[in-house]
């Protein structure tokens, strides 16, 4: 048992470098902040098989810091030197304000950035469709370097990259034209992604409707007078961990929320930050949204979560 507290930045997957097509590896991890200056960040491996014990202040979100880019592969992540609550999102006004990320969303109608994050932005991009558990379906942009890890963060069951693009701002032309133009959303939001998971569609079925959405794009970005990218057909490989989430069988949404209280549970498979958990002294599995452990302060240990009290009821 330990009484020392971490800021969670949340669920992050390293995986092979350019999004090699053959690998369906992946090392998901809980990114904490050490709260002593100087002291940087530890990682939680979220193996399957993994047990995760931990209490959650009751102090609500705390802001994350900012983000400054100096180029394609270099950034810097700047603690939140007062770590104000987070009013937007995971920050708080002043570091929302500096955050060098922001200004992604408006390159590409002519919004200045800095040349850090120009010279990021200028590197090839990913247009991807990817579907959820349920069916529903987003479409997308990605890095070179981000290619596989973005899709596997999200949580996506079935994914197809659509066009590689010669830049950030084409990319983001591109993706505005389809949501415009064929109605593919560019947010599916993580409460729907942790409902999906308690009663997924077949893997089969959601491949098809993916196939289908990603042809529809591919026509789509065939007529346009859009220039600078080349349309691909190219499937993402899922990470091996997510099998057990996306197969169809019985579990329920984890009872307890995740504002608060003492948590403990066995991971048994991750899909995006979504886990298959089993709660000791239960027959049950459940899915949890260690997403909404975000910009929350935890206390890791010997903790353990409460088991439902009728689990009939659960049914």
């Amino acid at each position: 048992m330990t009484d020392t507290q971490y800021l969670v930045h949340g669920v992050f997957w390293d995986g092979p470098p350019a999004a090699c097509r053959t690998s369906d590896g992946g090392s998901p991890v809980l990114r904490l902040q050490h709260l002593s200056p100087g002291h940087g960040f530890s990682e939680v491996r979220l193996d399957a098989g993994a047990r995760l014990g931990f209490r959650v202040s009751d102090g609500g979100k705390h802001c994350l810091g900012h983000t400054k880019v100096f180029s394609e592969a270099e950034r810097e992540h700047v603690p939140c030197p007062d770590r104000f609550p987070a009013l937007r999102g995971s920050q708080c006004e002043r570091c929302f304000v500096v955050d060098d990320s922001r200004l992604i969303h408006d390159f590409h109608r002519g919004g200045r950035v800095p040349p850090g994050l120009r010279s990021y932005l200028m590197q090839p991009h990913w247009l991807y469709v990817a579907t959820f558990a349920q069916g529903a379906s987003k479409i997308g942009t990605a890095s070179q370097p981000r290619k596989w890890n973005r899709l596997a963060e999200q949580g996506a069951v079935v994914a197809r990259y659509v066009a590689l693009a010669e830049d950030g701002r084409v990319v983001r032309l591109l993706e505005d034209m389809v949501t415009r133009e064929a109605g593919l959303a560019q947010q599916v939001r993580s409460a729907a992604k942790a409902a999906a998971l308690t009663d997924p569609l077949p893997v089969s079925r959601l491949d098809e409707l993916n196939r289908r959405r990603a042809e529809e794009v591919r026509t789509l970005l065939a007529g346009t007078a859009v220039g600078g990218f080349d349309v691909v057909d190219e499937q993402w490989v899922r990470p091996a961990q997510a099998a057990g989430l996306v197969a169809a069988s019985a579990r329920h949404a984890y009872p307890h929320s995740m504002d608060g209280g003492s948590h403990g549970f066995s991971l048994g498979a991750l899909c995006g930050s979504h886990g298959l958990v089993g709660i000791e002294g239960s027959e049950l599995d459940f899915v949890v949204n260690l997403g909404l452990l975000k910009a929350r302060l935890i206390e890791p240990g010997e903790f353990s979560s409460e088991v439902p009290a009728v689990q009939e009821a659960l049914f």
